[in-house]
């Protein structure tokens, strides 16, 4: 990036402005690439007594050598090419599922994922998950907005219920007879984390508690077929939101249990989970976050599969479901600047109960829970708000039968569908695959690379100007996303300006970009085929 540019950079944030609403802040344009997002942001304002733990503590990258205001003297935005690689790869996360014996039954081989921040503290969460008493492996991206609360506790709480929908009614009944005997329960899920991810313990007791009375409610039904895997996931998003909702308005233990509800409650997560069992692939997509597949053709070239929508105002069907849903008189005022309500971007969230909520239930739950200063946060009615809900956090469910030429499945929060294209992404990560010779890792093995190979590769690498492969997928592409020109070539001064762009100036720029990309296990896939003809 040059100078003109840099100083461009600085001189437009120091001159801009920031719109200050009751108790809010309404972030300026964001201009990304072909569109312009808006988002809607709450007040910093610390909720939490002294002492005590917030959200805004949990998982943070490395920010060692990022600028904190545009306000600073000496500003800089040089880095090192080893202080881009600390920063890009602070949050790598990678999981190779074990081959016992050469017989790896399971569809998936491996995952690898990353995050990079531009609110501080990121608003993106992501989860990855082995069910431990039904079949499968779990990934969730989730997107926070105004604020990391709510996308923590989907992170938290979503694959669990999932899971739970899942289960046999045996299950089930085995399960509440060990809590009920207070005996271990049998654990549920095995849980992929990175180090740095956390949970959110002072409520775990009371997120335990709701999930036994949503299991209680599935044995209520007294149904022996139990749900399929599209109708669980549905019931379970939808429940889950609903518990949050009810949270709030329900009396808390002490002032923390209470603020947190809060939080949870009034902020708001997108989301977008993959379940895979064998060749069965569904994805529940609810808002903006998105998840495609890698095809590989049979002539050697690579397509793109998309197996969600985006949830938002640039989707018809969506417009045209909320029209069904509310009056022809609103017609003109339920997406205003391609915003629902003229407020936010998705138009499908968990949370933001500011637009489910009647009045008259916002006002008493925050005339009951809050002193004078969160109301002053929270207490906000959007315009032209008659007949909520206005938002949903139903997902729509697609189900693809994994073939052998689907590779790999990529889901990713929207700032990196902002920067990058699905086709775009498909391309990088079967290059990367290329390269690493990921498809066929046992010719490593067979055919021993020399000291002269690895010599004329690393060659080959200086004269093309590509530095040292990120062994990570996830980072790859979030290189690329942030740091990539005109030509479609990561730019190291870009890159290193993107990276140290101040917390105030970061978010004009680029959003929070979770990523995990899944390989799926060709010769597993091939094998299903060959055993079911």
């Amino acid at each position: 990036m040059s100078r003109t540019v840099s100083s461009w950079i600085l001189s437009s944030a120091r001159n801009s402005t920031v719109l200050q609403g009751k108790g809010r802040l309404y972030s300026i344009c964001i201009p990304n690439r072909n569109k312009i997002k808006w988002k809607l942001v709450f007040s910093k304002t610390r909720l939490y007594p002294a002492g005590s733990c917030s959200l805004d503590n949990t998982f943070s990258l490395k920010k060692a050598f990022r600028h904190t205001s545009t306000e600073e003297e000496h500003f800089s935005f040089q880095l090192s090419p080893s202080q881009i690689n600390d920063m890009l790869r602070a949050g790598e996360l990678s999981h190779k599922i074990l081959d016992l014996n050469g017989k790896n039954a399971n569809s998936v081989l491996k995952f690898e994922s990353n995050q990079l921040a531009s609110n501080t503290p990121i608003e993106d969460r992501r989860s990855a998950a082995t069910c431990l008493q039904t079949k499968g492996m779990m990934f969730g991206v989730f997107d926070g907005h105004a604020g990391s609360a709510c996308a923590q506790a989907v992170s938290e709480r979503l694959l669990h219920y999932i899971a739970v929908s899942l289960m046999s009614r045996q299950t089930l009944e085995e399960i509440e007879l060990a809590v009920d005997c207070m005996k271990p329960v049998l654990p549920i899920l095995q849980w992929h984390k990175h180090p740095n991810d956390v949970e959110y313990r002072e409520i775990t007791s009371q997120y335990f508690e709701n999930l036994r009375v949503y299991w209680q409610h599935l044995l209520d039904l007294d149904t022996e077929l139990g749900f399929s895997l599209e109708e669980a996931m549905i019931c379970a998003f939808k429940r889950l939101d609903s518990d949050i909702s009810l949270e709030v308005q329900a009396p808390q233990e002490n002032e923390l249990m209470r603020n947190i509800a809060l939080q949870v409650a009034f902020s708001g997560a997108t989301a977008c989970v993959a379940h895979i069992d064998g060749v069965h692939l569904h994805v529940a997509n609810t808002g903006d976050c998105r998840a495609i597949l890698g095809v590989h053709e049979e002539d050697g070239t690579w397509s793109t599969l998309p197996l969600t929508r985006d949830h938002n105002a640039f989707d018809e069907f969506e417009i045209r479901r909320l029209k069904r849903e509310h009056p022809r008189s609103e017609e003109k005022t339920l997406f205003v600047n391609d915003r629902l309500l003229g407020i936010l971007m998705p138009s499908r969230a968990f949370g933001d109960v500011q637009l489910k909520w009647s009045k008259e239930l916002q006002h008493s739950v925050l005339e009951n829970s809050c002193d004078v200063e969160s109301l002053n946060i929270y207490q906000y009615v959007p315009p032209n708000y008659h007949t909520p809900p206005y938002l949903t956090a139903e997902p729509e469910v697609t189900y693809h039968k994994l073939r052998s030429k689907d590779k790999f499945l990529v889901i990713a929060s929207d700032g990196l569908w902002e920067m990058l294209s699905n086709e775009k992404v498909v391309k990088l990560v079967a290059g990367h695959l290329t390269e690493l010779n990921m498809q066929k890792p046992q010719l490593a093995f067979e055919k021993p690379v020399n000291l002269g190979y690895m010599h004329s590769l690393l060659l080959q690498r200086k004269n093309r100007g590509i530095a040292s492969l990120d062994q990570n997928i996830a980072t790859h592409l979030i290189r690329h996303a942030i740091g990539s020109n005109e030509y479609g070539e990561v730019d190291q001064e870009k890159l290193a300006a993107m990276l140290t762009l101040p917390e105030d100036l970061a978010r004009m720029y680029r959003d929070d970009i979770t990523v995990t990309v899944v390989y799926f296990n060709s010769e597993t896939i091939e094998n299903y085929y060959r055993n079911n003809e």
